[in-house]
């Protein structure tokens, strides 16, 4: 029997200590059924929104307002409360700390960020954003537990040692992050409250027989033993670290979380990844207050994110360690262009992602999505950046993957994407540097059999698909590499129904959406 297989056939799903009330398990399994040198001190910290975030209400296209306003009127922020960052874009009213770390070039925003026929179900869609996978694979591992697998490929055997002390990673909560899931075990403690310190139990079990069942009571037995080790290094960071700021409050949730974090890299803890999470946010009714849309659920929790954040940037900068730390948002899937007769919105497809630090690159990263005046029931955001870029680009600009590694780690046609700007000797990207776009539009449209895309090369390798509404793409039209100068391409639509549809163009530098109509 594999280990995997025996800790879900027994009650050992996860083994908890507790650290003065802080659950910690070593041995979580997966639900799905690093190489970076000594030297570097940088900390990710990764922040879900579980649910499914409604972008459109969070990074508002201001340049799209007057057809989102067709579509969506009962929920739309009204244009006058936006809080602009630049011409054409604005955030939530809620969202006054994350304005102010705009203000000062501590936020990054990543457009439409999602995946090629994205999932719209909550538990497949997070189990691909967690393991990195491709929509049609079903991995059994998380994306950062394969990377911290490159350097430690015998883990958790022998962990910790005398080279590895502390927890590779942290999931502040009940159960260790599947984001960190390795190829045997998670690569990720669960560290969740404060209260009274103990230990578990190793045993004595010195017959232990010589079959299958005899190696996992081994394997057991080590991860008890690695389990209590953990304890106590985290302990011993929670007792040495701090808090400065006094921006948290205490009914906030992910406030509280992060809080945690900081006094455990404050501490010293060397652990590399942090995983925490809000949920609520899968907003179908009741999304805003019908009486004053800026007020609701959805502003409520956008404000949670907000100060929690704010808060955290203020207490690691005031610790000294800005420069170690970068976070980074992620949520399932956004939310669908028009609204329900529910004050609320339905699943859809690409979301917007904040990265925040004093070492990321302070810009908008691709383009507003365009809001046609012909939205379909359907239609949801579509994809700008396939999301295993994003953490591709993070995993080499912080955390000192190459390339290579990413490819092997993530899939072979990873874009860069410049979200860190410096602070780091892998850092490439700067704050003049953004992501080009395609030259391209797409005549006629609307459009009845066929339609031709016209964009102008740089005589690179492009990737050509084509989107149907639902994020789903069912044509690659073009993977070739393309002479310098005006292009075209015929687009045959004789076999698809009418509807509205999407080009993604991408190559290594450079990405476009278009969105166009068949009649």
């Amino acid at each position: 029997m594999k280990r995997r297989n025996f800790i879900k056939s027994t009650s050992l799903i996860t083994l908890p200590i507790f650290l003065n009330g802080y659950g910690v398990s070593a041995m979580t399994r997966s639900l799905f059924g690093g190489g970076f040198g000594a030297d570097n001190d940088k900390v990710l910290v990764l922040v879900q929104l579980r649910g499914g975030n409604d972008t459109l209400n969070t990074v508002i296209p201001i340049d799209q307002y007057a057809n989102l306003s067709k579509v969506r009127s009962n929920i739309l922020i009204p244009e006058s409360k936006v809080l602009g960052l630049e011409d054409g874009v604005g955030l939530h009213p809620a969202m006054a700390e994350m304005k102010g770390l705009w203000d000062n070039g501590y936020l990054n925003i990543i457009q439409s960020v999602g995946y090629p026929n994205q999932n719209r179900s909550h538990f497949r869609s997070t189990d691909i954003w967690q393991s990195g996978s491709s929509a049609d694979v079903q991995e059994t591992t998380g994306w950062m537990g394969r990377f911290f697998t490159l350097d430690n490929p015998d883990y958790p055997t022998d962990y910790p040692n005398a080279d590895h002390t502390d927890p590779f990673a942290v999931t502040i909560g009940s159960t260790a992050s599947e984001t960190c899931q390795g190829v045997v075990s998670n690569f990720s403690i669960a560290y969740t409250g404060t209260g009274n310190s103990g230990e578990l139990f190793e045993g004595e079990w010195d017959n232990v027989p010589s079959n299958c069942f005899g190696n996992e009571l081994v394997f057991v037995r080590e991860s008890v033993r690695q389990s209590n080790a953990y304890s106590k290094v985290v302990q011993t960071a929670m007792d040495k670290g701090k808090n400065l700021s006094a921006k948290y409050a205490d009914d906030n949730e992910l406030a509280n979380k992060l809080k945690t974090v900081a006094r455990l890299i404050s501490g010293g803890l060397k652990s590399k990844v942090y995983v925490v999470s809000l949920g609520g946010f899968d907003t179908h009714s009741a999304q805003v207050d019908g009486a004053d849309v800026t007020q609701g659920t959805h502003a409520i929790l956008l404000k949670t994110v907000s100060d929690a954040i704010g808060a955290f940037q203020d207490d690691i900068t005031l610790q000294g360690l800005e420069e170690r730390v970068v976070g980074l948002t992620y949520s399932e899937f956004g939310r669908r262009i028009q609204s329900n007769a529910s004050l609320g919105t339905d699943h859809g497809d690409a979301v917007s992602l904040f990265a925040f630090g004093s070492c990321v690159n302070p810009q908008i990263l691709g383009q507003n999505p365009e809001i046609g005046d012909d939205v379909g029931r359907g239609e949801s955001v579509p994809l700008q950046f396939d999301y295993r870029s994003i953490y591709g680009s993070v995993l080499i600009d912080w955390l000192g993957a190459t390339e290579e590694q990413v490819k092997e780690i993530l899939f072979d046609t990873f874009q860069y994407v410049p979200v860190i700007k410096g602070c780091s000797p892998n850092a490439t990207s700067s704050p003049e540097k953004t992501v080009a776009s395609f030259e391209a539009k797409i005549l006629p449209n609307p459009a009845r059999r066929n339609t031709t895309l016209h964009f102008n090369s740089g005589g690179e390798q492009v990737r050509i698909s084509l989107f149907n509404e639902l994020g789903g793409e069912i044509q690659v039209l073009s993977s070739k590499q393309w002479s310098a100068g005006k292009q075209k391409m015929g687009i045959d639509m004789s076999r698809y129904p009418s509807g509205i549809y999407f080009v993604h163009m991408m190559s290594s530098s450079r990405q476009t959406t278009l969105r166009f109509v068949k009649l």
